[in-house]
């Protein structure tokens, strides 16, 4: 069902699908559960970047957090980004993460939309 991506009026509105997958990680206590949301967005503002996941805890909490994240021209390719973030870094926390918001900024476009 791709006709979903015709309602969208004006490329500002941002319009996207959402898929959600969950993968365990494991910590120095234990495990953690991250969620990762991964947007197909309507219409994108680049050629390349159509996918964005992101996962919902951070990392490396001690030293510089980082919430883990990617952008790919598909759906398995912005999931492994964000799976190879998330293996990258520990998880430092002593209990259960929280949602966040993104740390990832989508890519600038040079041009008109």
């Amino acid at each position: 069902m791709e006709d979903w991506k015709f309602v969208e009026k004006d490329s500002s509105e941002a319009l996207a699908r959402l898929h959600f997958f969950s993968v365990k990680k494991k910590h120095a206590s234990g495990e953690v559960e991250a969620r990762i949301t991964v947007k197909e967005f309507a219409s994108a503002k680049t050629t390349d970047m159509k996918f964005f996941a992101v996962a919902d805890l951070e990392l490396n909490q001690k030293t510089l957090k980082f919430q883990p994240c990617g952008w790919a021209e598909t759906l398995m390719g912005a999931l492994t980004e964000c799976l190879r973030n998330l293996r990258k870094f520990e998880y430092e926390g002593t209990e259960l993460p929280k949602a966040a918001s993104p740390a990832c900024d989508p890519p600038q476009s040079g041009g008109a939309d």
